[in-house]
């Protein structure tokens, strides 16, 4: 076998590794719960979905402490499951805040295996289900990593989202598959010969920068810590260009999921929610309004 002949092999391999790596990216479920919100100190509520291809998607439900002023929708980031995912949000519910957090499919209880664009058959089922059970209070989207990313293209292309939620919260997106896939494989020795064909072949088309400026007039928080070594500080100032106004940016020294950690960017995060609480009275039946065409196969 010639020299050239087995670089050629290695170099295969070395793709073969780099596109799994990109994989495990989108997507690393965990079927393990590790904890329940009770072990947190909090009540909660099993929930049960269906999305529209029939897959059952499971959630709970962490009511609010004393009078309810609104409900949050958490979207959790790419790996694991609610379980590990819920300590990010369980402070909300002592500032009278409801929140529902869903598995996407393939993650914990929920049946299936994740992937685009059926992530948002999943997404649309949970906003579905939390319409109906809001109070007539309003609703904040709040995504994590690639629940941010998610989120952000959910509301700006749902016509039901864009009409009921109050406010967007993103914390730590990327701005399209395209780079955070370019980005990690960048990241590796092994993997950075292959970082633009591997960025080319794991190019969705669902990408946050691409309808971002679409949400307006939906109130946009971004969030982005300056040390996230995952998703480039970068991407975040990227979004943040080229969404339109209601906006603001929420930057600091914290790293990858870490903003709402520190206590300072939990008060943004309060008065921002306080700010945009709009009415929900008098909005149409959410059942007649039509459905955003996420069908397009991979």
């Amino acid at each position: 076998m010639t020299i050239k002949r087995v670089s050629k092999i290695i170099s295969l391999i070395i793709f073969s590794y780099t596109l799994q790596a990109c994989s495990g990216l989108m997507f690393y479920p965990d079927k393990a719960l590790v904890r329940t919100p009770a072990k947190l100190g909090l009540a909660y509520q099993d929930v049960q979905l269906e999305a529209r291809d029939g897959l059952k998607i499971y959630g709970w439900l962490l009511p609010a402490q004393g009078e309810l002023k609104g409900s949050i929708y958490f979207l959790h980031g790419n790996a694991q499951n609610i379980s590990t995912h819920v300590q990010n949000v369980a402070w909300l519910p002592q500032h009278g805040y409801q929140v529902f957090l869903i598995d996407y499919r393939g993650f914990g209880r929920s049946d299936g295996a994740p992937r685009l664009p059926e992530v948002f058959w999943d997404i649309e089922a949970g906003f579905n289900w939390l319409l109906g059970h809001a109070d007539h209070k309003p609703i904040f989207l709040l995504g994590q990593s690639i629940g941010a990313s998610l989120g952000i293209y959910f509301a700006a292309t749902n016509p039901k989202a864009k009409q009921h939620l109050a406010g967007i919260v993103s914390d730590s997106a990327f701005s399209s598959y395209f780079e955070i896939v370019r980005h990690v494989s960048a990241s590796n020795w092994l993997s950075w010969p292959f970082q633009y064909p591997a960025a080319a072949m794991m190019d969705y088309p669902y990408n946050p920068i691409d309808v971002i400026a679409d949400i307006a007039p939906v109130p946009l928080l971004l969030a982005h810590g300056s040390q996230d070594s995952i998703v480039p500080f970068s991407q975040g100032q990227k979004l943040y260009q080229a969404a339109r106004q209601p906006k603001i940016m929420v930057q600091s020294e914290a790293g990858h999921d870490e903003s709402f950690h520190l206590q300072n960017n939990r008060l943004s995060l309060l008065n921002f929610l306080q700010q945009h609480h709009l009415a929900q009275k008098g909005r149409p039946n959410p059942i007649a309004e039509p459905e955003a065409d996420l069908s397009r196969k991979l």
